[in-house]
């Protein structure tokens, strides 16, 4: 005879972690807080604790969770590599290379003796980039004949710190610099440049 099936539910908690350095009791909600339903199922119920950043969760080492790279792991029950690490690996074995869209870029560029133009936020936050994907592209670009690459630089500010685009820009002319291509066009905020809000005149102005 089969068991009757109980239901069973999945509960995420955002925001809700384990620290048990307990010099960060004073400063920890989580511990300050009143909780006695997490308390009891905590005594009551097997429990265990997972890593939420870095590569248990699909992310390179170093780099924070967020809400939608937690969801994602929880529900596939497994360790979903996410966009950023896909591009590593890509740039690693050399598989960006094959892209058809970067080869007919690059043909485009050096059939008109044109320049090749990147545009994209400069930051290491891992949340919407990661100056390494930036450095592959431009050695990737430089190994395929092309000579001439601007880049046209949106900053951070709300991933990183407020004032951490001088040192990130400053960080890509050095590096390109090192690489023997590619140059600053222009820059601007990514409040303007990746709006999502449909506010196609903040967008505007940054494309035009």
């Amino acid at each position: 005879m089969s068991e009757t099936q109980k239901p069973v539910v999945l509960i995420i908690r955002d925001g809700w972690g384990a620290n048990h350095d307990a010099s960060y009791d004073a400063y920890n909600a989580v511990k300050l807080a009143h909780t006695p339903v997490a308390d009891r199922l905590t005594a009551e119920y097997p429990r265990t604790e997972i890593a939420a950043c870095g590569l248990a969760v699909g992310l390179p080492e170093g780099i924070m969770g967020n809400s939608e790279v937690g969801h994602q792991n929880i529900g596939a029950g497994r360790v979903v590599d996410q966009e950023i690490v896909r591009i590593n690996k890509g740039i690693e074995t050399g598989s960006v290379k094959q892209s058809p869209t970067l080869k007919a870029a690059f043909d485009h560029v050096k059939l008109k003796g044109s320049a090749l133009h990147f545009m994209g936020l400069v930051s290491d936050a891992g949340v919407h980039s990661m100056l390494e994907h930036l450095y592959g592209l431009l050695r990737i670009a430089k190994d395929a004949g092309i000579e001439k690459i601007y880049l046209h630089a949106f900053t951070d500010g709300r991933d990183t710190g407020p004032f951490t685009g001088k040192t990130f820009i400053a960080e890509a002319e050095a590096e390109m610099a090192k690489i023997g291509v590619g140059q600053i066009a222009s820059v601007t905020g990514r409040y303007w440049a990746m709006d999502r809000d449909n506010r196609w005149d903040r967008v505007q102005r940054a494309y035009d």
